[in-house]
């Protein structure tokens, strides 16, 4: 076993436990698990290639500097008879390769090692341009695949003939060089040409196409450092073509594309395995944590509880866990089984047992760099308004937007429209603020301590019904009599003090978990980050 291969295989546990959270904001956002470890180690795989660090060289194979000399002829050759032209390549000294090649391997450039060539767009304003059969690539349609065929557009044999075209052939390597896709790459499945944000080569021969395709994909970084252009970034052929590159062996060149194509494979069935993994996690702990809140008598709750309790350490090991039970928390405290006091509940609507309910005034606030907070529904958070962010109003517009009802400590913000949807949070003490868009104002009445109706708003039971409740496609919103009418459960006001108290505290337990855990999830990140640096380095 190669000493690439032991450090893929001997740190198989760092490449699939390293994990990031990716989330969307508001209430309900889909949180996704990105497998940092896998992805790090498809970059290390194939850095390693490219270095020739993954398979050991072989005396037999004919050295690559005999391989450049034929291919330097087989060029001079295709220029003279006029077959391609006779771009002129400038090695880029900024770019050359920081690490020695082995030493039956050549350093030469990217455009000495092919015919290189990008397209353009024809004019938008001859619509029989785009009413062919030419297939017409562009950067977006480059999918870091080898069997690229398929193109959004098409183009006719007329815009083919009037403009600047590189006629791509089935094999070709395409690479975009504009915005946020550059580097990204793919070998054509079929004839094809381009627009002038990609460009296309036809290798000489010699160089194995997969292989150049591979030493692409290994640098994009490299070609997105390279890049100028500010909002619209783009790296120039002339630059592109300047990059060094590490040519092995023909022999070897197969050989890397072998085994880069068995240790992806490998890397796939580590990332199904991880998805089928969290997937039976997830699945595992909805239904435990169902089973908990479903238990309708006591015996049955304890029973349910102690299954979660047995196995607590191996269920709530993803954040997305620990939001699960943090919502089950709040769950259970509406339905009055987290403090069994044995009392009798009330429920009413909303609006029977809050003091006020008003919404926010209908009107974009005209900002001010200073003066009164104006609070926005991207602060919300449930059980927090956030006010490090804070934009503000003049005193005059401040005035405007409080006519309806001065915010006052302990008042409940709710947000009703917009992306962050559903989400309660309250006026923290000694706070003076309006209301932006999109939100509602709440007052607790004397039977309702606002500690609990804040809870009451964010739990299952109302998020729940504003979920059903939403109207407005791509403008999702809740109407004001919806929420008049959510159904509030009343215990008494010294009992709801004592659930506040105990949600407070398993919830500040749940975000200790959390911050545990993402503690060691960065430091598996960064280890994983450590073993490529030392690899490649």
């Amino acid at each position: 076993m190669s000493k690439a291969e032991t450090l893929i295989t001997a740190h198989l546990d760092t490449w699939t436990s390293a994990v990031k959270v990716k989330s969307s904001a508001g209430r309900g956002g889909a949180k996704k698990l990105e497998f940092y470890g896998i992805k790090k180690l498809r970059e290390l795989i194939l850095e390693l290639a490219v270095q020739g660090l993954l398979v050991p060289q072989v005396a037999e194979d004919e050295s690559a500097d005999k391989l450049l000399k034929r291919i330097k002829i087989q060029r001079e050759q295709l220029i003279r008879s006029g077959k391609i032209k006779n771009a002129k390549v400038r090695p880029n000294e900024n770019f050359s390769f920081q690490l020695e090649l082995p030493k039956n391997w050549e350093s030469t450039s990217l455009g000495d090692i092919g015919d290189w060539g990008s397209g353009s767009t024809p004019k938008r304003d001859n619509p029989t341009y785009y009413q062919g059969s030419i297939t017409w690539l562009k950067s977006g349609e480059l999918n870091d695949c080898e069997t690229v065929s398929d193109s959004s557009e098409n183009i006719s044999e007329e815009a083919f003939k009037v403009g600047s075209f590189r006629e791509n052939k089935i094999g070709d390597v395409l690479i975009a060089m504009y915005g946020a896709t550059i580097g990204k790459a793919a070998i054509l499945a079929k004839p094809a040409v381009t627009n002038q944000a990609v460009c296309g080569c036809t290798p000489f021969e010699g160089i194995f196409n997969r292989f150049l395709f591979i030493y692409l994909m290994s640098k994009r970084a490299a070609f997105h450092a390279a890049s100028e252009g500010g909002a619209q970034p783009n790296i120039s052929k002339i630059k592109l073509l300047g990059f060094p590159f590490p040519l092995p062996p023909l022999a070897e060149q197969h050989r890397i594309v072998a085994k880069v194509d068995e240790l992806m494979a490998l890397c796939d069935q580590l990332e199904q395995q991880q998805e089928d993994s969290v997937r039976t996690h997830a699945s595992l702990v909805e239904t435990l944590l169902g089973a908990l809140t479903a238990a309708s008598e006591r015996g049955a709750f304890a029973e349910a509880w102690q299954r979660i309790a047995s196995h607590f350490d191996t269920l709530f090991t993803t954040e997305s866990s620990i939001e699960q039970l943090k919502q089950t928390i709040l769950q259970l405290a509406v339905m009055g089984k987290l403090v069994d006091e044995g009392s009798t509940w009330n429920e009413s609507a909303l609006e029977d047992v809050a003091a006020e309910i008003v919404d926010c005034p209908h009107s974009t606030p005209k900002w001010t760099d200073e003066g009164e907070i104006c609070v926005r529904t991207n602060q919300f958070k449930a059980g927090c308004l956030d006010l490090s962010d804070s934009r503000f109003v003049s005193e005059e517009t401040y005035k405007e937007r409080i006519q309806r009802l001065t915010p006052k400590s302990g008042d409940i913000l709710y947000s009703r429209e917009g992306g962050i949807l559903g989400i309660a949070c309250s006026v923290p003490p000694d706070t003076k603020l309006c209301l932006g868009q999109r939100m509602m104002l709440i007052r607790a009445g004397e039977n309702l301590a606002s500690e609990f109706l804040e809870l009451v708003l964010n739990s299952p039971l109302i998020t729940e019904i504003a979920r059903r409740k939403t109207t407005g496609g791509a403008a999702p919103r809740v109407n004001v009599s919806t929420v008049k009418a959510y159904p509030i459960p009343l215990p008494p006001l010294a009992e709801q003090h004592r659930i506040v108290a105990k949600v407070d505290e398993l919830v500040a337990l749940c975000d200790l978990l959390k911050a545990r855990l993402q503690s060691a999830q960065a430091t598996k990140v960064h280890i994983a980050d450590t073993l490529v640096e030392a690899a490649i380095r």
